[in-house]
């Protein structure tokens, strides 16, 4: 809510609402606000969470919206002329790029953050996040080290098998394209 306070404030003392104006405000005052820590707090849209997220989401929507060449147009669209993603992807995207990090070595903190499989290919769950759902049960389902298990184990060997956080990050976004 405050967020989208500020994108109004921000928005409403602008003079050219061109797109490459738009965008690039966006991106340095207004995205860095949603997505502050994300990894820490990402709301997984579950049971009592889809509010925050669809909240979350609706502050991109609102200030795409505003955008002259491309606010009439459907939502999706917008993102696509814009070369933005969804919030939602966006937190994806972060949570594997966390996990590449923590799994190649490549951060001092992680370690033991994740359990690989006997291949050495993919993660499997802690014996913490079981099928029966109690409140904190349920809560560690939604830690990074669980979350993030789906997506990692469906990306292919080299990507997994990355060399470097860049390198990564290409893989990923060929590996999206090909799946789109």
């Amino acid at each position: 809510a405050v967020v989208s306070t500020q994108s109004t404030g921000v928005v409403r003392n602008l003079i050219d609402r061109n797109m490459n104006v738009m965008l690039a405000i966006y991106k340095a005052l207004i995205r860095p606000h949603l997505e502050y820590c994300v990894q820490l707090w990402n709301p997984v849209a579950t049971h009592g969470n889809w509010a925050t997220v669809l909240e979350l989401e609706s502050v991109q929507r609102r200030f795409t919206r505003l955008i002259d060449e491309v606010g009439t147009l459907p939502y999706s669209r917008r993102l696509e002329i814009l070369n933005l993603t969804t919030l939602a992807e966006r937190r994806i995207r972060g949570d594997l790029i966390e996990a590449f990090k923590a799994t190649s070595g490549l951060t001092d903190y992680g370690s033991g953050l994740f359990k690989m499989s006997r291949s050495g290919r993919n993660l499997v769950p802690t014996n913490r996040c079981c099928k029966s759902v109690t409140k904190v049960k349920n809560l560690h389902c939604s830690f990074l080290s669980e979350r993030v298990i789906p997506f990692w184990n469906k990306l292919p060997s080299e990507v997994k098998n990355s060399t470097s956080v860049l390198n990564f990050k290409i893989g990923l976004e060929s590996f999206k394209k090909e799946r789109i």
